[in-house]
């Protein structure tokens, strides 16, 4: 293991290659259009890359620019002490959530259930086979909520994959009762337009409400017209979940014509994703708010009426965001951070071509009260360590690190590791930590690295597309504090207020 503790040392100059710069244009220009973020259905197919980015990977490693293939490096601050291959459920690894000793890992084959108790030997207590991307996973209470996003032959977990042009194809929510974590049952589906290529929770007492978050429509899709410009809200009894339903669909984008109100995309604005809905959402209860990445668009909701959540602000960025994909509040819920996923996570977009404003994370403060607040934008951050042009990376998805009057953030960055950074100023982030492995291969752009970083009870836990399952330990005294803050649950989607 190799401890790179200079991060001058690390400021590399990949990317510069015409060849280089030429994926890159095509990623600017076809992708946000044409591809659906984040790695779909299939096995991502490997991209060869020219032969002089493949002499550039390797003598970037030669040189100890970058480490070497599947070797681990980390700041001093970062600890590795714990990997868990895939096991039963080959397919690509997704998001997590956590609930007391258990960490559940989605995967596009269905979801697997740690017991995290010792963070240092977390062991696997069950693995349920359910195919259908994304399969995002969140939990609450007894009821475990599981998004398909790609289009099967029926609700089952039994179905295989169906043409999106068939109506009888289905495509949503599904719900597992976990009240035994050895034995997860499925005991409902809940079918939503254009599927569930993410959902974020509002829990109360009695019911768990569900915003699902769901884009790219076509009139040849039967159950994914346009315009959709909206998300699906779904009402689950948590005594009867086998009564979930859809209870509202709320246009967020409202607009005359086919096409809705949201962003136009190319080419008024080239490069940049046109708005058929959302992909991500987070809502911070205690606030009553929640923060919507929208593709070509960042918004700001109330939702003190879960059943009804309204826009109150709404913003874009047609220079340097090509894709809204996720975004998360500060705990005092005066900063939100959006990320922008270019390339749609398959692309190497984490080098000196693409800059360090692009596929990078937006942060904005949030100004005024009320329905009033506005989203005022303030910089950008972008990990500094360059990366091979056969490594997928973009910024992904991240979570608080909480301590009480500092902004501090743990993020994944998909082949390029994880990065903790501060935020504190908003005008002026830095990061302070990262833990990363060297590319996957050295002749092919194959993806693979962190899909899900997030605190959680003192640690870092990592779901790798590829490799596995990751538990890391922060130790620095801007964030030992945060070793305080115990939680019962964590849906990092479903912001908590971490000191109440």
């Amino acid at each position: 293991m190799i401890l790179l503790n200079d991060p001058r040392t690390r400021r590399r100059r990949l990317g510069v290659a015409a060849a280089a710069a030429g994926l890159l244009a095509a990623l600017l220009t076809a992708a946000p259009a044409t591809a659906t973020p984040d790695p779909g259905d299939a096995p991502t197919a490997r991209k060869e890359v020219s032969n002089s980015a493949q002499a550039e990977a390797r003598q970037a490693i030669g040189n100890g620019e970058i480490p070497g293939q599947d070797e681990i490096v980390h700041s001093r601050n970062i600890e590795h002490l714990a990997n868990i291959p895939k096991d039963a459920l080959p397919g690509t690894n997704s998001d997590l959530a956590f609930q007391g000793k258990y960490a559940f890992a989605g995967n596009y084959d269905g979801f697997r259930v740690f017991d995290i108790s010792n963070p240092r030997s977390p062991k696997t207590v069950a693995q349920v086979l359910c195919p259908g991307s994304q399969n995002d996973v969140s939990v609450s209470g007894d009821l475990l909520f599981l998004s398909t996003d790609s289009s099967r032959s029926d609700s089952s977990c039994n179905s295989t994959t169906q043409p999106t042009t068939e109506k009888s194809s289905w495509e949503g929510m599904k719900v597992f009762d976990i009240s035994d974590k050895t034995n997860p049952k499925y005991v409902a589906a809940v079918e939503t337009a254009c599927g569930s290529h993410t959902h974020s929770l509002v829990p109360e007492r009695k019911n768990v409400y569900i915003y699902v978050s769901s884009y790219s429509p076509n009139a040849a899709f039967p159950d994914c017209q346009p315009p959709h410009d909206g998300i699906s809200v779904i009402k689950v009894p948590r005594n009867a979940p086998e009564k979930a339903a859809v209870v509202d669909f709320p246009v967020l984008f409202p607009g005359e014509g086919p096409d809705g109100g949201g962003n136009p995309g190319a080419p008024t604005n080239p490069g940049v994703s046109k708005t058929t809905g959302c992909h991500d959402i987070t809502v911070l209860q205690s606030q009553d708010l929640a923060a919507g990445a929208c593709m070509g668009d960042g918004i700001l909701m109330s939702i003190k009426d879960p059943e009804h959540p309204k826009v109150i602000d709404r913003v874009q960025d047609n220079v340097n965001f090509a894709f809204w994909h996720s975004a998360t509040f500060n705990q005092k819920a005066n900063k939100v951070v959006f990320t922008d996923e270019l390339g749609g996570g398959v692309g190497a977009t984490c080098n000196e071509a693409t800059g360090p404003n692009r596929g990078a994370d937006g942060i904005y403060d949030i100004v005024g009260k009320g329905d009033k607040r506005k989203l005022v934008f303030r910089s950008y951050f972008k990990i500094p360590r360059h990366q091979a042009d056969t490594e997928n990376c973009v910024a992904h998805n991240g979570s608080l690190i909480p301590v009480k009057g500092r902004d501090i953030m743990v993020q994944a960055w998909y082949q390029g590791g994880i990065s903790v950074w501060d935020f504190t100023n908003s005008r002026h982030p830095k990061e302070i930590g990262y833990f990363e492995r060297g590319p996957l291969t050295t002749d092919t752009l194959t993806t693979g690295g962190s899909w899900s970083a997030y605190y959680y009870n003192g640690y870092v836990y990592s779901n790798d597309i590829a490799k596995g399952f990751d538990v890391l330990k922060i130790s620095d005294p801007r964030t030992d504090p945060a070793k305080r803050v115990r939680l019962p649950e964590l849906n990092v989607q479903t912001q908590p207020d971490y000191f109440d």
